[in-house]
């Protein structure tokens, strides 16, 4: 496969990522992966979402890895809303690709990154379908701190938040998890296809919010509960096979 490096600037914030793409010239149905909020300082042997595209595009996918501000190699600081912004410069970005086919533009999310995949896509009719795993119906900040200071802190301490008058307004910060909260925009992505991923021992989501995200959205939909997988699915192989067997049946004829 080929790989570009991609970098994509909003809010004067370098936003860095990877394209993935088949050998040769075509056009090709893209998944774009959007990764979940931090948990811990990054681990140097984790290659991150490296592995899962190499295990993707072979199939004849382009697949884009990126960093949300705060995340990686991008700059800035955690931001909800900034994160919304972020993911819709880079489906400016894939969209305006010619590599890209743009009858088949799919959001692949993990935790927060599944959170804010949904917000994009009730919004915009360039995604073509959503694959959410592990996908809060909405966030529970008081499993991490109990207080947005503290939550501050925390982000502080592992390199999330790395400017010292970062934020401006701590509600305004805080209130961005409350706007972004899935079980509001699920419905919104009817008539596309929908896949909710969890793990049956999700430690940090509980099943239930897949359970409440389904309930509400329209069809078509599809929900897999992976028997035995915690929170991290992009480990578990099992959770990946569907994954991508589900976007490989829907890629349209014409692709």
């Amino acid at each position: 496969m080929q790989l570009k490096p991609v970098t994509l600037e909003v809010d004067g914030i370098d936003i860095t990522g990877q394209l993935y793409l088949p050998e040769g010239n075509g056009i090709y149905p893209t998944v774009c992966t959007c990764h979940g909020i931090p948990a811990g300082i990054p681990d140097p042997t984790d290659r991150g979402y490296a592995s899962l595209a190499e295990k993707i595009s072979p199939h004849g996918f382009a697949v884009l890895i990126f960093n949300f501000r705060g995340a990686g190699a991008s700059g800035g600081n955690l931001d909800m809303l900034g994160w919304t912004r972020d993911l819709k410069a880079v489906i400016d970005y894939l969209y305006a690709l010619p590599q890209v086919d743009s009858s088949y533009l799919a959001l692949l999310g993990f935790s927060g990154g599944a959170a804010v995949s949904v917000y994009a896509a009730a919004g915009d009719k360039r995604v073509s379908s959503v694959v959410a795993c592990a996908c809060p119906a909405e966030f529970n900040l008081v499993t991490i701190a109990d207080s947005p200071h503290s939550l501050i802190d925390h982000f502080r301490s592992i390199g999330a938040i790395r400017d010292g008058d970062f934020p401006a307004s701590v509600q305004d910060w805080f209130n961005g998890f409350e706007l972004v909260k899935p079980i509001d925009y699920i419905a919104r992505i009817f008539p596309r296809p929908l896949l909710l991923v969890h793990g049956s021992q999700d430690e940090t989501v509980e099943v239930s919010h897949a359970h409440r995200l389904y309930a509400r959205a329209g069809e078509p939909k599809q929900l897999a509960v992976v028997e035995g997988a915690g929170h991290r699915l992009r480990h578990s192989e099992a959770a990946m096979d569907i994954v991508i067997d589900w976007l490989k049946s829907h890629i349209p004829p014409s692709v």
